[in-house]
């Protein structure tokens, strides 16, 4: 792979430069303004990072998350292309690809998780698992729909995935101008696809990070060539995914720490003696987690703060997150040539000092957060939402667009839906069979479903069930 096509600047539909002579920004910086004017990034404000509809300010929702994101994919984007320069590790590459680059990773970090449907990674499990329950169940025209769909169509369903939903969303469903939705550029685009496979290609055990989960639907396959194709990536992962990568589980797994601090699920004395045991293993590393928690509770102490645990744990995780930029940044430069060449299989974290780290933070968020009875109560009432939200839904969809007269309600229920969706239904199921059309529909719901706010779904569920 090439930087000079890697970072390509084309869209699926070019501009008509009338007015390029006075728009002095790059096209990257050009697609920051699209997603910051949109109103699918606008809802991330009201989508569940972790604590579902919190009343808390500080706890963080999905588009604080993603801000985090941006700006830690923007400080990585930095040191990565300043190394490339500094130790000439690429001939072509130049001073403005370092700033290109830093400017995809703030857009991607913007829109790496707008696709997510409600009630954060929970939602994306109940969807999953409505369809595996009910897809078997269902009929159109006397026909069970499980046999009139293609082995993809039906793995695109079991493996909903709010990756590929971003990728659907933003060249499809923000249906603001035309059906070429945001037409962001195709390196930022390329950036956000995680997975280059199809839901036929996921293998998740055999440690090729890129095979993990489904990238895209099979109704976006064309746009997935276009970008791939043009960026010269093809089913390898683009080389600024893996530094998105980082920014997210970087931001989340600190954050998840900090939230949880703030609710009452960890305290100070609870991190110290979860990092015991990591610092006495590896008594290598630069960076001393417990050693540096310590003294910024002494620190507080002698500063007279209210809080010297809280002072410690908040002071901490910025500390922490510094140190993991580093590795990061060390895990992108020490395996470049591998990543170039697309036989990197690993995250970006991978043998450096940070990877037992980002261990147990994750660890640690598990068993005091994920697991806590607080989460399993909002999860059931979650699950009870979606489900009944699916299930009124597909009903509705199954006959929509079809010979067959729909009773009153279906078409109440399909009036919900947004015209921006059932316009790029409509353009994407002109000239298609019944099954692939059948398949849209399906698409239709979960398009639906994931524009959706925290809020919107809790207040629809309650309205359709006459829960006043």
């Amino acid at each position: 792979m090439e930087w000079r096509t890697l970072l390509s600047w084309s869209r699926e539909r070019e501009s008509s430069g009338r007015s390029k002579a006075a728009d002095l920004r790059s096209e990257f910086e050009k697609d920051y303004h699209r997603i910051i004017g949109s109103a699918s990034f606008r809802r991330l404000q009201d989508k569940t990072q972790v604590f579902p509809l919190d009343k808390s300010d500080f706890i963080r929702t999905r588009l604080t998350h993603s801000l985090e994101v941006s700006s830690f994919g923007k400080s990585l984007g930095q040191n990565i292309g300043e190394n490339i320069l500094k130790f000439r590790k690429n001939s072509g590459f130049t001073p403005q690809m370092k700033e290109d680059i830093s400017h995809i990773l703030e857009c991607a970090g913007l829109i790496h998780d707008i696709g997510n449907p409600p009630f954060g990674h929970f939602g994306e499990i109940a969807i999953r698992e409505w369809f595996e329950e009910n897809l078997p169940k269902l009929s159109f025209k006397g026909q069970q729909v499980e046999e009139m769909l293609s082995g993809q169509m039906k793995e695109d369903l079991y493996h909903f995935e709010g990756n590929a939903q971003a990728l659907r969303l933003v060249t499809r469903l923000h249906y603001l101008v035309d059906e070429y939705g945001m037409n962001l550029t195709y390196a930022l685009l390329n950036t956000i696809i995680k997975y280059p496979v199809s839901s036929t290609e996921i293998r998740p055990d055999s440690g090729d990070i890129r095979e993990k989960k489904l990238g895209y639907y099979l109704a976006d396959e064309t746009v997935f060539r276009n970008v791939t194709e043009a960026t010269g990536a093809g089913n390898h992962r683009h080389p600024l995914t893996f530094i998105l990568e980082a920014a997210d589980d970087l931001a989340y797994k600190t954050a998840d720490i900090e939230d949880a601090f703030v609710k009452g699920y960890i305290t100070y004395h609870t991190l110290q003696r979860e990092l015991a045991p990591l610092e006495k293993r590896s008594p290598q590393c630069p960076f001393r987690p417990l050693e540096k928690l310590q003294r910024l509770y002494e620190r507080g102490v002698q500063k007279c703060v209210s809080s010297p645990e809280s002072y410690a744990v908040k002071n901490w995780i910025v500390s922490v997150q510094g140190f993991l930029i580093s590795c990061a940044t060390f895990g992108f430069t020490s395996n470049y040539d591998s990543i170039m060449e697309g036989t990197y299989r690993q995250d970006l974290f991978h043998g450096t000092f940070g990877e037992e780290l980002m261990e147990l933070l994750g660890d640690m968020a598990y068993r005091y957060v994920f697991s806590s009875m607080d989460i399993y109560k909002m999860e059931v009432a979650e699950s009870a939402i979606l489900n009944n939200l699916m299930d009124r839904l597909v009903r509705a969809v199954l006959y929509y667009d079809t010979d067959v007269k729909q009773d009153t309600i279906d078409r109440r229920v399909i009036s919900f839906i947004s015209d921006n969706y059932k316009n790029a239904y409509r353009l994407q199921a002109a000239g298609r069979s019944e099954p692939e059309k059948l398949y849209l529909r399906l698409l239709l719901v979960t398009d639906y479903v994931c524009g959706m706010t925290d809020s919107f779904a809790k207040r629809l569920y309650q309205e359709m069930n006459g829960i006043l």
